[in-house]
């Protein structure tokens, strides 16, 4: 008999390409749910033979929705590669564009892809369950929304010099221009509101967490390790710092003081059936070293958060863990919301620096390190640029782990959770199927960002003439 399967294709309101296949049991109960990411990028190739200063500038064209963030891991790779430590008012600019980047990127995510589905009900009609829906039946969220993404926008602009793709301002060594007073002012106009909105969401959703808890209970709701940078003194880290893993209990399994040496404890994976990669925790090997990063596990890893506002908010998440991690995926919303709001203050601290508009901002020199690695944490997690150049600054190698991937293996392990807890074959709806992909957004994947595996996946190509015709196919099964 064949096997018995449901097919979720696309999986909606996510970033990137990818399908979900549920498969059954010989009585149609789910046996097993499998997350599938269907495009290919493969940065990691087409970049070999450029020259190294060229990077930030090609690999932040992955992405429309975290550009910053490759540029800044990029440009923190190149720094190695030419041997400076960049300016200090250079570094305070990069954290202010990446500030930028994280509250445009998870208010994207909470506003516009995730809330229609815990706002207008997982069960309605999905014509209308949708970012129009929300700003028809909710529209001073939806605008709050708005305003948020903006805000986060017009703080990369301003820096920058555009919201997207600002990729001629970050340089090896530093950055290409000063700030200037009077984008300084305009983003310092912008806070009250931002400040306003992000409280105002925050307290909302958590009004609403009482009314989610069976959602909480089974989207994605397991113990896994989980990995983030934290500062010096634990607390949460977006650019710098130190790497972190812990265990399903919160006790630290590995504490990496130098993330360039991210390969001693993270391994990667291929499997046939996906052009994304899958990270795992060496010291427990493949499949079972499932770890999470992003705002969860960046939460779950830290402390503190180091700002007034966001570090009584991080007290209360916490206490959803009841001493250990905590292991929702559906609590990603909480935690970004959260972040968004450390972003905002962070904003504000940095903006009040009498360094950040000092005109020092590169230090200047060309190929003095063969290797250089970038580590920073994206929306979505720790992202990684490793870069080998040859004399002549060339790239000879290049391995991105995209924050995305690192969760591949649990996305797998959540789906196949809601898939047992919702979808019953012979009376199948269609709120039973967004439930699967619901756990998805709640992760945040950035799939256009996270396809570079290669050199063990099937490939079908296909050629065909202008009347449709298919003149020749060729297909690789492994």
């Amino acid at each position: 008999m064949a096997d018995k399967k449901i097919l979720i294709s696309p999986v909606t309101r996510i970033e990137g390409h990818a399908q979900i296949t549920i498969l059954l049991n010989d009585d149609d109960t789910v046996k097993e749910a499998i997350f599938k990411v269907t495009d290919f990028r493969g940065f990691e190739k087409f970049t070999e033979n450029r020259p190294f200063y060229e990077m930030p500038a090609i690999t932040s064209r992955a992405c429309g929705i975290c550009p910053v963030s490759h540029l800044l891991a990029s440009a923190k790779a190149c720094d190695q590669i030419v041997g400076v430590n960049p300016p200090k008012t250079a570094v305070k600019l990069r954290r202010l564009i990446h500030m930028g980047q994280l509250i445009q990127s998870h208010a994207l995510n909470f506003f516009h892809l995730s809330s229609p589905d815990f706002l207008l009900g997982f069960d309605s009609n999905p014509l209308q369950r949708n970012v129009f829906g929300l700003m028809a039946q909710e529209p001073e969220l939806a605008m709050r929304g708005i305003g948020l993404r903006k805000f986060g926008q017009d703080i990369i602009e301003k820096v920058a010099g555009k919201k997207i793709h600002s990729s001629e301002w970050v340089q090896p060594g530093g950055a290409k221009w000063p700030l200037t007073q009077e984008r300084a002012d305009y983003i310092r106009s912008s806070l009250p509101e931002a400040l306003d909105a992000a409280q105002k969401t925050l307290d909302m959703y958590k009004q609403m967490l009482d009314g989610l808890q069976e959602e909480v209970a089974n989207f994605g709701s397991f113990p896994t390790y989980y990995m983030g940078l934290v500062t010096p003194d634990d607390g949460l880290e977006h650019y710098d710092g130190k790497l972190r893993i812990v265990d399903p209990t919160g006790a630290t399994a590995v504490e990496c003081i130098d993330p360039a040496k991210y390969q001693d404890f993270i391994g990667e994976a291929v499997e046939p059936w996906s052009y994304m990669k899958f990270p795992y925790f060496r010291n427990i090997g493949y499949p079972s070293g499932a770890y999470r990063v992003g705002p969860l596990a960046r939460l779950n890893v830290a402390s503190h958060c180091g700002t007034p506002l966001a570090d009584e908010e991080l007290k209360e998440f916490k206490k959803l863990g009841k001493n250990s991690p905590v292991q929702s995926t559906f609590h990603y919303h909480y935690a970004r919301l959260i972040e968004v709001l450390f972003c905002i203050e962070n904003v504000k601290r940095l903006l009040s620096d009498p360094d950040i508009q000092s005109e020092n901002i590169r230090s200047k020199a060309f190929t003095n390190n063969p290797e250089g690695i970038g580590v920073t944490e994206a929306p979505r997690g720790t992202l990684i640029h490793h870069y080998k150049v040859d004399t002549q600054g060339m790239i000879i190698w290049n391995n991105m782990v995209i924050a995305t991937e690192h969760n591949n293996i649990a996305y797998n392990m959540a789906v196949t959770q809601v898939a047992k807890k919702y979808v019953k074959a012979r009376e199948l709806q269609e709120g039973m199927l967004n439930r699967v992909e619901a756990v998805i957004r709640a992760f945040d994947p950035c799939l256009s960002c996270a396809t570079h595996a290669l050199g063990s996946m099937p490939l079908d190509i296909q050629l065909f003439a202008s009347d449709g015709a298919l003149l020749d196919r060729k297909i690789r099964q492994h």
